[in-house]
């Protein structure tokens, strides 16, 4: 950067100036650097202008100072109340009566897509899971079945189904409880992609963003983290089953009563208007019924008539007779006593696709994007709505009572009452994923910090498994034994995890993990999609074809792949703490290329295509447009000219010169020999 000007008169004031960078600066009209010469003929001093800098940095977000992660004030910008007339302070209550039902309008809509895109993600990967759980060769395999639970839980969008499921093959002993347990684990990190998915509909404001993307993947990281210390210690120790057994086996429990549905009474009016399933359906795939791989999910007599009759029938020998004495022989036909189910279709269900006869991919895929797009609908005028609400004194008591903790010496407290809050809500809600999703835009606006929201959604991750243990409860005799040790499983894992990572605050790995990605994402918000199609599907797909090929190709392909991370994570803590005892080489990743170490090439190139998608000319004149520029003659000239021609515009950017600078040479020189130019690329 250019020198200030060294006059006595010039006083530039910094603020007067754009922030950016510029290619070339500004210059008096001398060549060759020669000085000025005032009238007396004598040399002046010699004057530069400051960078030229660009406007069209206005159109970036400002650089962050102080702490990113500093709740923003929700201040109020409106009349005060003690200065508003009977009449506006009676319209002022009646806007926020009209704000509330609002907000409770749109949160209803919101929950109940929440609910069908789960019947949407069913119908169009539904059969697929229950062909997962089907193969036994897998299920044995505690790699496999993690990323079996993962996989079905993110196709089905519902850890409850995959739990079910479980339960139902564990009950039918087509699957062993130690089997069960990391699909179990699967499960409960499939449900947390939800959230996620929810938190990238506030990608609009940087700052927003960073909040919500780290406040859902602390979940993320909390439920990944407990599964890489616990399902080694899991298979090697058995304890989350002996431990389970061991509760089973001193409580003598009885069937109770079926699991609350509070929740579900709301939204079931309006959702079965939209769809029906018969989730049966996927038990009986995943039981290995081969007459289900045919029969739809959805769901098209809702009201039908069983009869179960004796009837006397024909059977090819006496072996297929039900018993010896209900067996006899007449002539050449041998008869024998059998009970016989008939079943009457009595009454339709009541929904928008039941007369339609749309294969299931197809209804997946409509409901799949019309709840996408209410979701994301309901999302922003629901931030909308708490951002105009949580003004003033409404925002301060908020604030205070969800983020100030108690008072020494119990502020120890206030995180372990949020679990307890946290769990409370989810068994209310029934759904882990609706209470984290509710939280994500909350934690986005500034009302929650993540350091609040991470113990509420440790709640969470418990109170789903609440309404598990309820329902193992009321399973048949024969089957709650199996049911309710597979829910404790689910119950004890949690907790273990809640052990690990919480009680001692340098422990809670989450938070800082979670940061440091909200940072990422915030910078590169592409990163955020690479993140969810990486971590959701790739990975464990990549899992589950290695586990495919047997334990010698995953053992081989995991084990360079895991030693690498850990040398990698080794190394970055060196160079954080302790980077005197490394070589000057591995001081920083600067030895590797640039591409190995910074996501900026990475960005240029995915804005490169981006870009390329809103222009009219392809990628591949694009690319050779900015690489080696093509002649006339080429059919990508049309498209060099019309990015020669966006650079041009941008020189038509008025810009900025220190005034009193300019002032001051103008003093000391002719006004013919001073002229000023500038360029703002």
């Amino acid at each position: 950067m250019a020198p200030w000007p060294e006059s006595e008169n010039a006083q530039p004031d910094p603020n007067k100036y754009l922030e950016g960078t510029a290619s070339q600066q500004s210059a008096v009209a001398t060549k060759g650097g020669e000085a000025i010469k005032n009238a007396s003929g004598n040399p002046g001093p010699q004057m530069e202008f400051l960078p030229a800098y660009s406007t069209l940095t206005l159109v970036e977000t400002p650089s962050e100072v102080g702490d990113p992660w500093k709740l923003p004030e929700l201040q109020d910008t409106g009349i005060k109340w003690s200065e508003r007339d009977t009449k506006g302070k009676i319209l002022c209550v009646l806007q926020g009566i009209g704000k509330f039902i609002l907000l409770l309008g749109f949160l209803y809509f919101f929950v109940c897509s929440l609910d069908v895109l789960s019947s949407a993600f069913q119908l169009v990967g539904g059969k697929v899971a229950g062909k997962f759980f089907s193969d036994d060769s897998l299920l044995s395999n505690p790699v496999a079945g993690l990323v079996i639970g993962v996989l079905v839980t993110v196709l089905v969008q519902s850890s409850s189904t995959s739990s079910s499921i479980i339960v139902s093959m564990v009950a039918s002993s087509l699957l062993t409880v130690h089997a069960a347990i990391p699909i179990i684990m699967g499960a409960n990190i499939g449900t947390s992609i939800t959230n996620t998915i929810v938190a990238l509909m506030q990608a609009g404001d940087r700052n927003e963003f960073r909040r919500a993307f780290a406040g859902a993947t602390v979940h993320d990281f909390f439920n990944w983290l407990s599964v890489l210390v616990l399902l080694p210690l899991e298979a090697a120790t058995r304890y989350l089953e002996l431990l389970t057994n061991l509760v089973v086996e001193s409580f003598h429990f009885k069937n109770g009563e079926d699991a609350p549905e509070l929740l579900k009474v709301i939204t079931d009016p309006f959702t079965k208007l939209i769809v029906q399933l018969d989730k049966k359906v996927i038990n009986q795939i995943a039981m290995k019924d081969e007459a289900a791989q045919n029969k739809s999910l959805l769901k098209i007599w809702c009201t039908t008539f069983t009869n179960v009759t004796e009837m006397n029938v024909t059977v090819p020998s006496s072996v297929n007779c039900t018993s010896p004495s209900l067996c006899w022989q007449d002539g050449q036909h041998v008869w024998t006593t059998k009970n016989v189910t008939y079943t009457e279709n009595i009454a339709k269900c009541r929904h928008i696709f039941v007369n339609l006869n749309l294969p299931d991919l197809a209804v997946g895929l409509i409901l799949l994007l019309t709840s996408l797009v209410v979701l994301c609908l309901c999302l922003v005028i629901i931030v909308k709505i708490l951002n105009s609400v949580m003004k003033g004194q409404v925002a301060a008591v908020i604030k205070k009572t969800l983020n100030t903790d108690f008072p020494f010496p119990f502020a120890w407290l206030t995180g372990y009452l949020a679990i307890l809050v946290g769990a409370g809500m989810t068994f209310i809600v029934q759904s882990s994923s609706v209470f984290t999703s509710a939280l994500t835009p909350l934690i986005g606006i500034g009302v929650i910090t993540i350091e609040r929201a991470y113990p509420l959604t440790l709640g969470s991750n418990i109170g789903t498994t609440t309404t598990a243990i309820l329902a193992a409860l009321a399973s048949p005799g024969s089957t709650l034994k199996s049911s309710l040790q597979i829910a404790l499983c689910h119950f004890f894992f949690n907790i273990s995890g809640i052990l690990l990572w919480y009680p001692i605050p340098f422990t809670r790995l989450p938070i800082r993990l979670a940061k440091g990605l909200g940072n990422i994402s915030a910078k590169y918000r592409w990163f955020a999609i690479f993140y969810l199609i990486f971590v959701f599907l790739l990975t464990p797909m990549a899992v589950f074809g290695l586990s495919l090929a047997g334990w010698p190709v995953l053992v081989g392909v995991a084990v360079p792949i895991l030693f690498l991370l850990l040398l990698v994570v080794l190394l970055r803590l060196l160079q954080a703490r302790c980077p005197r005892v490394l070589p000057a080489k591995l001081q920083s990743w600067n030895f590797l290329p640039l591409w190995m170490h910074s996501l900026k090439p990475w960005d240029r190139w995915i804005s490169l295509v981006t870009s390329c998608c809103q222009r009219r000319c392809c990628c591949c004149c694009r690319v050779c447009c900015l690489l080696c520029g093509c002649p006339k003659s080429c059919q990508c000239s049309k498209c060099c000219e019309d990015l020669e021609e966006g650079q041009e515009n941008t020189k038509d950017i008025p810009i900025k010169i220190p005034q009193a600078a300019f002032d001051n040479m103008a003093q000391d020189a002719p006004p013919d020999k001073i002229v000023s130019h500038s360029t703002a690329l």
